[in-house]
């Protein structure tokens, strides 16, 4: 049913996990071996010139971040796998994992050479359990041929891998969040700077990427940053993304897809439609920390820049679809009572002003508010971005903002009747 290139998902078959035999005749491995052929320099130089933008959400260019970090310095650094994956509306990273862990071990032995990080840790959320046992196996794997250990390959450098299975909560998403919560210490944001990659995990220098960026790595080495170019379909884009359907949709799966496809192709053709042959209202393109898109929207390429221009977020591509009868209120109050809950706490901006958007949604669905209280949420959303300590708050915005940018009328209208007027549709 997929026609275009599978890059992550080309082993990926139903209800089963790639081992590490069947990767090798995949041509598994072969980037590490093209990288441990050249100097680390060389290849972040490659993973630059791809163009490869962070899978976790905020997009910062791969090779950017690799360019930070202070290769050469002496004494201990660390490499860390962010695969917390917390996001309402996310699930790319467990299809990832459970379909074929070796491109995430294969791809972390490359930035560990890339970066000299001689350990790195895997970081996931504690229910994905089924990933863990895995990535363990795929670990254990590549120790025993080989690919992991002392001297790996016979280059002379050594790594380890250790899985680290959370304890939960959606803000160890928040790197400097997941590194305290790594060091076994309260899951709370760091001030930055210091940044991560002069002073991270034990106070050392520290590389954090997502669970699909390091995945996507081993495929750049083996066959070069201009093929990784031509994967994409907007004229600025680069490569493919796992896109993980949910909502309103016939087929509510993850699908490879290249950037730049449209969001009706993603709908329609991969989605199967809006569910009950019902008209699409909204989704939220990247998650649940993304500003929505309507029926106006269904034409821009899901890609970075694309998206931005209208507004809204590529996010981690989860792409959550509501029809005609759905109460976009409602579906705001549901997710920013979801943020309101998970915020650890730390700042003003994030723990009293969710559970006051909270309060002010909870009034407005139930028929209780007034345009007093549609004015106060507006000052609400001015107060909070930007002023929050990290980005929950200022996420936790996006679909409130877009509900008011886009939905406002809808708003009044609960506020005229005094009810919601979708109940019982």
């Amino acid at each position: 049913m997929n026609a275009y290139p599978q890059v992550l998902f080309k082993n990926r078959r139903p209800g089963e996990t790639v081992l590490l035999s069947e990767y090798e005749k995949a041509g598994g491995y072969q980037g590490l071996r093209i990288a441990l052929k050249m100097s680390p320099e060389e290849v972040s130089t490659q993973v630059k010139n791809s163009g490869l933008r962070g899978r976790g959400g905020a997009g910062f260019p791969t090779g950017i971040k690799w360019s930070f970090f202070p290769v050469d310095q002496p004494g201990e650094k660390y490499l860390v796998c962010n695969g917390d994956e917390m996001e309402p509306g996310t699930y790319k990273d467990r299809q990832l994992l459970l379909a074929d862990p070796h491109q995430l071990v294969e791809g972390m032995a490359i930035a560990a050479y890339a970066l000299q990080t001689p350990v790195g840790y895997v970081f996931l959320r504690y229910a994905y359990e089924d990933c863990s046992l895995r990535v363990e196996r795929a670990i254990e794997e590549a120790i025993d041929a080989g690919y992991i250990g002392k001297n790996i390959l016979g280059s002379g450098f050594d790594v380890e891998l250790h899985v680290h299975r959370s304890a939960g909560r959606y803000i160890l998403g928040e790197e400097t969040s997941l590194l305290n919560g790594l060091e076994g210490r309260r899951p709370v944001p760091r001030s930055k700077p210091p940044f991560p990659a002069r002073s991270g995990l034990f106070g050392r220098p520290t590389n954090v990427n997502n669970v699909e960026t390091l995945a996507t790595v081993p495929h750049i080495l083996t066959n070069g940053p201009v093929w990784f170019h031509t994967l994409a379909l907007s004229p600025d884009g680069v490569g493919t993304k796992l896109f993980g359907l949910s909502g309103h949709l016939n087929r509510t799966e993850c699908f490879e897809l290249p950037l730049g496809i449209t969001l009706r192709e993603v709908v329609e053709d991969f989605g199967g439609g809006v569910r009950g042959g019902h008209k699409f209202k909204a989704c939220l393109p990247g998650g649940a920390s993304t500003p929505y898109l309507t029926a106006e929207h269904l034409d821009v390429m899901m890609d970075f820049d694309p998206l931005e221009v209208v507004n809204s977020r590529l996010g981690t591509a989860g792409v959550t679809v509501f029809d005609e009868h759905t109460c976009m209120v409602a579906v705001t109050r549901n997710l920013n009572h979801f943020f309101a809950r998970e915020s650890c706490g730390w700042c003003t901006p994030c723990r009293d002003g969710l559970a006051t958007v909270s309060w002010l949604l909870d009034r407005i669905e139930f028929g209780q508010a007034t345009m007093d209280d549609l004015a106060m949420l507006k000052d609400q959303v001015r107060n909070i971005k930007g002023r929050s300590f990290c980005a929950l708050a200022e996420g936790a915005m996006g679909p409130v903002e877009a509900l008011l940018r886009l939905f406002e009328d809808e708003i009044k209208d609960h506020i005229r009747k005094g009810r919601c007027p979708f109940a019982g549709k």
